[in-house]
């Protein structure tokens, strides 16, 4: 077991026992996870990748000494650069461990750069005033950030995978789950081995690529945020469907869910992989749009002409104090289904005026 899995083995140990893992912090977390009260627990800043044990109690001296760090620009001048390198340091931004200091991870990520090379000037001029001596100590000035947009919650997730090893502050496929749920209703915890084929689906987490019998295979690890399972995908299907098998994808997949008798979990073979597009694409009915108002149905027209020609209809929700309907708008409105298509939609009406129906 690598040190990640004995990580996920804690984390999902405290889950269980019904704890909130709070994350990792430089101003008050240690190297081990560390209890807060009986419902709360801190994750470790040594979980953090690329940190190490060093690099930690380097930081946790750094703090005890001087208190808590003011900013990104405070952090940098009391830490030992040497041992708290750049690496370790944006490790621990993208997983959050500077939320206290400022929330805004992809500005302080901006930042890291300008702050140590600000932290290496005071430095020298500190040396330069002990050699010569004749100057008084000054407290220094708070830090800047750049100011960039925050990343979006994919990213975020994303980047939490990478320094962590898995998502901490969310999941991905919940911004996915209420859509995809009308094509795959059964949570991963919730399926049972069965003789009909079944359907799936969630981020692709991991792909492992292995030699069989019948060739070349992946197993994907397939999470939804409820469990993680395995899913083998062969032959064929591999071949055609390469593009898609890739980390942090959602897809969709149908096959046979069997007894793992050596994991003593259950093992999904892959009959059908389908991304968010090919769902869309072969499920997807129709566009239910609730424009309250906005009705303009020149725009309207605009934003769905460079999407015409599919099979999807669009519909109008009409309301009034009697009740609501949908109106169907002509065939000469059907659409192809697209994320661009929904996002220039949502940008207009907002997102929960824009429903996809299956």
């Amino acid at each position: 077991m690598n040190d990640t899995d004995k990580v996920q083995v804690v984390f999902d140990d405290a889950r269980r026992n019904g704890l909130v893992v709070a994350p990792p912090d430089v101003n008050e977390g240690g190297y081990r996870f560390t209890p807060l009260d009986a419902k709360h627990v801190r994750y470790g800043l040594g979980a953090v990748k690329g940190t190490g044990e060093q690099a930690i109690a380097n930081v946790v001296a750094a703090r005890e000494a001087g208190g808590p760090f003011r900013d990104l620009g405070d952090f940098c001048r009391r830490v030992d650069r040497r041992v708290v390198n750049r690496r370790a340091m944006e490790a621990l931004i993208k997983a959050g461990a500077f939320d206290s200091v400022d929330r805004n991870r992809a500005g302080i990520l901006a930042s890291l750069g300008a702050a140590i090379e600000v932290a290496e000037k005071a430095e020298r001029f500190a040396q330069q005033t002990s050699l010569f001596g004749g100057a008084e100590e000054t407290a220094a000035e708070a830090f800047e950030l750049i100011r960039v947009p925050e990343w979006p919650e994919r990213e975020r997730l994303l980047a939490e995978k990478q320094s962590l090893g898995f998502y901490l502050s969310g999941h991905p496929f919940s911004a996915w789950r209420d859509e995809i749920r009308r094509v795959a209703r059964t949570p991963l915890a919730s399926l049972q081995p069965a003789a009909e084929p079944q359907m799936a689906a969630g981020v692709i987490y991991g792909v492992a690529m292995r030699n069989s019998r019948r060739g070349r295979m992946a197993v994907l690890t397939l999470d939804d945020g409820s469990a993680r399972i395995e899913v083998v995908v062969y032959g064929e299907l591999f071949h055609e469907k390469r593009a898609v098998i890739q980390e942090d994808q959602v897809v969709v997949v149908q096959g046979r869910v069997s007894q793992d008798d050596f994991s003593g979990g259950i093992r999904f073979n892959a009959d059908k992989l389908m991304d968010v597009a090919e769902i869309r694409s072969q499920y997807a009915k129709l566009i239910r749009l609730s424009i309250n108002g906005q009705a303009d149905s020149a725009k309207l027209r605009a934003l769905i002409a460079p999407h015409a020609g599919g099979k999807c209809a669009v519909a109008i929700r009409y309301r009034n104090a009697q009740g609501e309907c949908d109106i169907r708008l002509p065939d000469e409105y059907r659409v192809k289904v697209s994320a661009p298509l929904l996002a220039a939609l949502s940008e207009w009406l907002t997102e929960r005026n824009v429903e996809v129906v299956y």
